[in-house]
């Protein structure tokens, strides 16, 4: 029987067998063709490797194609979603099926996800022990379980991409996070300055802080990094009844 060791090398040297990206030796580029991979051997249509801090900040770093960048990164605006559902429970969400059952559950997220083209979506925690560093997302255009075999395979992959992280973490010292990983994050700490600002300003708590954050941007049609930049440098002054 094959081992977790065993099966590890394997999707390594699937990982290394695609292209390389511009990103070429970085955590960064191995990521991103960690995603390729993912659709190459998977039944899947793209798939992304989001990074999270206990804090709530979070980025997408690799993906497959922007589809897959979109679906992680509306998650952060509405605030919903498996990306932050598998994060925040440490276990995986699997949803063959975007229906109305899970439109209940996430509905912003939800038709977002289904305007982008996803009919199915699957979490996977990148996580050891208490460790938690983020999450990959595959997704697929038609509805459907994953396979029990292609399971244990997203699985491998997400461990593979954990150990990337976690290698480069190791790089780069404890306190800063891996090259490429750092530009990534930058922009989203913004939204936790102008989150703790609005929270002072309204004198409300810090989760209603980010709820008028997200329904401004949402309303906007604008990123919530762009609407936390322009609260954070004066431009922008949330009143009582925005949200």
């Amino acid at each position: 029987m094959t081992t977790p060791q065993q099966r590890a090398a394997d999707v390594r040297a699937l990982v290394g067998a695609e292209p390389e990206p511009g990103e070429s030796g970085t955590v960064v580029g191995w990521l991103q063709q960690l995603c390729a991979a993912v659709v190459r051997h998977l039944p899947a249509s793209g798939a992304g490797v989001t990074v999270m801090t206990e804090a709530g900040v979070g980025a997408v770093v690799a993906a497959s194609d922007t589809t897959a960048r979109s679906l992680a990164d509306v998650q952060f605006l509405v605030g919903q979603g498996p990306c932050l559902d598998a994060y925040a429970r440490r276990s995986p969400v699997l949803e063959p099926c975007l229906d109305d059952e899970v439109a209940r559950r996430w509905p912003a997220y939800t038709a977002a996800a289904r305007a982008l083209g996803a009919a199915a979506v699957f979490a996977l925690p990148l996580q050891v022990g208490a460790a938690r560093l983020g999450v990959l997302e595959v997704y697929r255009i038609e509805p459907g379980w994953l396979a029990p075999s292609s399971l244990a395979l997203a699985l491998t992959f997400a461990e593979v991409a954990l150990d990337a992280l976690l290698d480069g973490q190791a790089r780069s010292g404890q306190d800063r996070p891996p090259a490429g990983v750092g530009l990534a994050m930058n922009p989203h700490y913004v939204i936790y300055q102008a989150q703790g600002m609005v929270t002072v300003d309204l004198g409300i708590s810090l989760t209603d802080a980010m709820t008028r954050l997200r329904a401004h941007a949402f309303a906007a049609d604008r990123p919530l990094s762009e609407v936390a930049a322009d609260v954070v440098a004066g431009l922008l002054r949330l009143v009582v009844d925005d949200g």
